[in-house]
């Protein structure tokens, strides 16, 4: 009696990993698909990115303000650049004036930020969108190289655009 309490009991013990196991795969298959579904939905996305290139062109000196988070740069700064180079940033907070000091070559013009978006859409990236205003200038820049990497995302919020007069 023993004997064959034990071996169905055994019995019970396989069918359960058994149907654990299928449990699992089953499991692990629907996530595989999500995970492709999810992708493809990205590529689809990207194939109908929003536009990158723009009319609008960036004056040969103006300033305007930059609010960052990203990797390298994360704060709000106002950007002075002459014939296209940055020649100035200010940090409009303390954590944005010590960062001013240690990454000012890292700091973009608005077109090497267009650039960084261009690159992004033709590298298809997970996501590479901008925010254009009325007259075709970026007002807002989202990139993110890997949906499933970690600290590559980056945003960018451009404001108070000036050109510089004469």
């Amino acid at each position: 009696m023993t004997a064959g309490r034990s071996r169905t009991h055994t019995r019970t013990r396989i069918r359960a990993r058994r149907t654990s196991a299928a449990g699992l795969l089953l499991v692990l298959a629907a996530a595989t698909a999500a995970c492709e579904s999810t992708r493809a939905t990205t590529t689809t996305a990207n194939a109908k990115a929003p536009r990158t290139r723009t009319s609008w062109r960036e004056a040969a000196s103006y300033s305007y303000t930059l609010r960052a988070e990203s990797q390298v740069l994360a704060g709000e700064f106002r950007v002075r650049v002459e014939h296209g180079r940055v020649t100035e940033v200010t940090g409009l907070d303390e954590d944005s004036r010590r960062q001013a000091r240690e990454v000012f070559p890292q700091v973009p013009t608005i077109a090497h930020l267009l650039d960084r978006l261009d690159r992004a859409v033709a590298e298809h990236a997970a996501t590479a969108e901008a925010r254009y205003a009325p007259d075709g200038r970026p007002l807002h820049i989202s990139l993110d190289w890997d949906a499933n990497a970690v600290d590559d995302e980056a945003e960018y919020g451009i404001d108070a655009y000036r050109p510089a007069s004469g």
